[in-house]
């Protein structure tokens, strides 16, 4: 059952890709999840509203609060992690620190990565966490939990973000370390649409994600000209 729900997020990925992928002409990623058609109530054409992820408020290293709102105006990418994993996490944030470090002079980018383990990963956790893998500035990383202030349910809040990014996560007291998770990043627009996901255990995934961010990054600035040039 937990290797078909790892392969759900990459399956949809590959889905609405293939319904709405950019063609060479465009050069636009897809906007991935569900979508709502609304009537218009003057008789025009109908408006699309495009899924986005929820409202959240979460804590980082630096116990700053941070909420979809820190993010708004930029692309960010985002994945799940915990710092005692034996698994795959190393794996993947080595992966996800080299998509940094090229990017790391383009404030247009930022990164985002949930721990799936509040109640061992504090703050102070978080932030050792990330001065081992050499990310001092957490406006440019947030290492961030759900459980920041104690809450009781952090653990469940932060397994109903990861669905909200097509990342399969949960525990599992037979998994290393007690939890169950992929090794998705999903790369969100500055509207809070997720337009890419990527599988970090693979090698030409991550190539992916490094290709296609500049693209999102020139839909991002053509957006903001347009709202400049009104």
């Amino acid at each position: 059952m937990l290797k078909r729900l790892f392969l759900l997020p990459l399956l949809a990925a590959s889905l609405f890709t293939a319904c709405t992928g950019p063609s060479s002409e465009t050069a636009r990623l897809p906007i991935l999840g569900e979508r709502d058609v609304r009537p218009r109530a003057d008789g025009g054409p109908a408006d699309t509203v495009f899924a986005k992820v929820p409202a959240f408020k979460l804590t980082n290293q630096n116990g700053e609060v941070i909420t979809n709102q820190t993010f708004a105006g930029r692309a960010y990418v985002a994945d799940f992690f915990f710092s005692t994993c034996p698994g795959i996490c190393p794996k993947m944030q080595g992966e996800l620190l080299k998509v940094y470090n090229q990017f790391a002079k383009d404030q247009r980018v930022t990164f985002l990565s949930h721990t799936i383990d509040p109640a061992h990963d504090t703050i102070p956790v978080l932030q050792d966490y990330a001065q081992r893998l050499g990310v001092t500035d957490a406006n440019r990383w947030h290492f961030a939990t759900t459980g920041g202030h104690g809450e009781p349910t952090a653990k469940d809040t932060v397994f109903q973000l990861a669905r909200a990014y097509f990342t399969a996560a949960e525990p599992d007291k037979d998994a290393p370390g007690g939890f169950a998770h992929n090794g998705t990043f999903a790369l969100v627009d500055d509207q809070g649409h997720i337009r890419g996901l990527y599988d970090s255990l693979n090698a030409q995934e991550v190539e992916r994600l490094l290709a296609e961010l500049p693209i999102l990054l020139a839909e991002i600035d053509s957006r903001k000209q347009a709202v400049a040039g009104k």
